[in-house]
């Protein structure tokens, strides 16, 4: 792999990836690219999550997001081991974290889910969309004890499903 490609991506934690954008921006052919993060995958280095739809002319699935397993790699990757005081990634760096570290719960307590992220053309989004037993639950995930606001796109279309803003105040019974 080239060293620009795996910065790149180290940089798009969060964030919904193109992977012909990707591709386009580091020379690589698609295919390659697609091997390349299946890898990652494959040995845990990246975990990806699709995004979830059931109205596809309002919600985006096109691309997927993509999280380290470990932070520490994605800080090797872009040489910021920086104070969080002094960051400007704070957010990603959070986001990747509560994200992965829900996974690591729900596979120690033997918690089946299906895990998605969910967005709008209008620009609305939820981090983490988890489906199980036939519920859906929205999490957005905000730095600090802020918290987000539901998006009212998303309580139109699952009027059923929860929503909550999970932040340093409640994230330990969110990842525990």
């Amino acid at each position: 792999m080239q060293p620009s490609w795996k910065l790149w991506k180290a940089f798009q934690i969060g964030s919904e990836v193109s992977l012909s954008e990707l591709g386009n921006n580091v020379n690589l052919d698609l295919r390659t690219i697609e091997r390349y993060l299946d890898l990652l995958e494959k040995v845990f280095v990246i975990g990806k999550v699709d995004g979830f739809s059931r109205n596809l002319r309002k919600e985006i699935t096109k691309n997927s997001r993509y999280y380290f397993f470990d932070n520490g790699i994605r800080n090797a990757l872009i040489n910021n081991f920086n104070d969080l005081k002094t960051r400007n990634d704070v957010g990603q760096l959070w986001e990747n974290y509560l994200f992965m570290e829900r996974i690591k719960k729900q596979h120690y307590q033997n918690i089946l889910v299906n895990r998605y992220f969910w967005r709008t053309y209008t620009q609305q989004e939820i981090d983490l969309v988890e489906e199980r037993k036939g519920k859906l639950f929205g999490y957005e995930f905000k730095w600090g004890r802020r918290q987000g606001k539901h998006p009212s796109e998303w309580r139109k279309a699952y009027p059923e499903a929860e929503y909550k803003t999970i932040n340093q105040e409640n994230y330990l019974d969110f990842i525990t």
